[in-house]
């Protein structure tokens, strides 16, 4: 009987799973004051830790960084001796978790920055609006601002950043951290043409867009580990209302620099919001550049997942908001039980709250 590769274990260069499925990162948008993460966090994501890896919700390094209400970070003692629960209770269960390092860049608005102007490779806008107070002691979706262009003193204090959440993650207990570069936030914008303007040494050239987020890697790895960092990127997707063409392109040099540094996975955001599909034979370019690790994430189920990693495109699958309304996703996997759908109902619920849609949902049973 064939054995699916997706309950085997992964080692690659110190970094080990029991298995090769991922709890991929998702917003909750449940804090409390201080942007700490909730007394809840422990429970919700120790119930799914028979993941091979868990992947937090993306946590801003600083107050700056943040572009939606409610987003706990990792910046202050505090948000650090909260997450120590977190990561305490996963390990606890026998579970994997990284942190999720995140800046927002120009998807902010002043209400979600503490008033400072949201930064960017270049002031331009994006048409968007995103979740944040409404000043009246409620919260809804709000226009973003124009974004300043980052000084070179601005892209230094925002890799210091960084450093600094990786540093403060390890003290709270993870794994490890991943670094979102996806989606199109920071390190997304300036890999950008239409959203990188700059005319200095982080932008024009394919080789000056990626150095921001090869001098942050870098500095990472440096400091807490190749095995204890991953990056996430996003080349199929657009960036709110533009899709870069030559994104593909862009990545696979990011990917040709990123190789020699063994981290402990590059994390593949596809087939959400505004994509292209990802052709085979660009799956097949990236493993003659990259060989080191690869978690794809983007609606798959588990018949896709085992043939990913079976045919050498993935090492891990991430499975998103399956894992919201299915707590116990790989024993479900498993032993085929059917799984908690989605649905308009129940995704009422993903954002904002208590218990309800977040740490209530049951493991199966027969």
């Amino acid at each position: 009987m064939k054995t699916d590769m997706i309950f085997s274990p992964f080692e690659y260069n110190g970094f080990k799973t029991t298995n090769r499925i991922a709890m991929a990162p998702m917003t909750r948008a449940r804090s409390k004051e201080g942007e700490v993460v909730t007394d809840l966090a422990p429970l919700y994501y120790s119930q799914r830790a028979s993941a091979g890896l868990i992947i937090t919700e993306g946590v801003p390094v600083s107050e700056e960084a943040r572009g939606y209400a409610m987003t706990p970070g990792i910046y202050t003692q505090a948000q650090i001796e909260a997450w120590k629960k977190v990561t305490a209770a996963v390990h606890e269960k026998g579970g994997k978790i990284f942190i999720q390092l995140w800046h927002v860049g120009r998807r902010a608005t002043k209400s979600t920055t503490n008033g400072v102007t949201p930064l960017a490779p270049s002031a331009t806008k994006i048409p968007d609006k995103v979740y944040a107070s409404l000043g009246d002691g409620t919260f809804g979706m709000v226009e973003t601002d124009m974004p300043k262009a980052m000084t070179l003193e601005d892209i230094e204090r925002t890799k210091n950043d960084f450093l600094i959440a990786s540093q403060n993650a390890i003290e709270a207990g993870f794994d490890g951290v991943e670094i979102h570069g996806a989606h199109g936030y920071l390190f997304d914008q300036f890999l950008r043409k239409d959203t990188n303007h700059r005319n200095d040494n982080y932008g024009g050239s394919v080789e000056n867009r990626i150095r921001f987020t090869m001098e942050t890697v870098e500095l990472l790895v440096n400091a807490i580990g190749a095995d204890k960092v991953g990056l996430r990127i996003s080349p199929f997707l657009g960036e709110g209302d533009s899709y870069d063409v030559d994104m593909p392109e862009t990545a696979l040099l990011l990917m040709d620099k990123l190789q020699p540094l063994d981290l402990a996975y590059l994390h593949f955001s596809e087939n959400v919001a505004n994509f292209v599909k990802v052709p085979d034979s660009y799956r097949d370019k990236i493993r003659e550049i990259y060989s080191n690790p690869i978690i794809l994430c983007g609606n798959y189920n588990k018949e896709d997942a085992n043939q990913m990693i079976e045919k050498g495109w993935a090492d891990m699958v991430a499975f998103g908001r399956p894992y919201i309304v299915n707590p116990d996703l790989v024993e479900r996997f498993k032993n085929n039980y059917p799984l908690t759908e989605v649905s308009a109902e129940n995704s009422s619920s993903f954002y904002g709250g208590g218990a309800e849609g977040y740490t209530d949902y049951p493991v199966y049973q027969k």
